[in-house]
């Protein structure tokens, strides 16, 4: 995509649109889809959707992934008690998903395997169907932490909100 193009796309795209692409309803059934997750392993889960990204990111040309890194940090995903917080960032403007691992759950997942996630999501986009694509993504994560991070013996405590950021 060259540079214009992709500029016009985030500049039409701004958060209403993120509010656009998910319902309320939608919001809410992520939101408990996120609670129902957690409540079967001691992972963490957050969910970002963003329209576009604001005019001082474009101008300093910064991609998905840098974005998603970004968000990683500032949501605080990686500031959990194992270790295993996942943000799963989708940018509306670019059609693009990102499926950030902190470093407990990323030793124990390969490369190959977020990346065929990420395509499952972006197929659901292609057709519009960004709440399911979303709910597929959040239950095929919710799997692997039960897998590695099954919520037995520990205690189980909610570290970071179940709210979709909507940016």
């Amino acid at each position: 995509m060259n540079t214009l193009t992709r500029w016009l796309r985030h500049l039409w795209l701004d958060a209403k649109a993120a509010e656009r692409a998910i319902t309320k309803p939608g919001l809410k059934r992520l939101e408990q889809a996120v609670a129902d997750s957690e409540a079967r392993h001691l992972g963490e889960l957050r969910l970002c959707v963003e329209g576009g990204l604001p005019l001082p990111l474009l101008l300093r040309r910064v991609s998905p992934r840098a974005r998603a890194l970004d968000l990683f940090s500032h949501l605080r995903v990686w500031d959990t008690e194992h270790n295993n917080g996942v943000l799963i960032y989708l940018l509306l403007a670019e059609r693009r998903i990102e499926i950030l691992a902190d470093r407990g759950l990323h030793a124990h997942v390969s490369a190959e395997y977020w990346g065929k996630l990420s395509q499952q999501l972006s197929a659901h986009l292609r057709q519009g169907h960004v709440e399911q694509g979303l709910m597929e993504a959040l239950l095929s994560v919710g799997a692997l932490l039960k897998a590695h991070y099954p919520a037995g013996q520990q205690s189980n405590t909610n570290e970071l909100p179940n709210a979709v950021v909507l940016l």
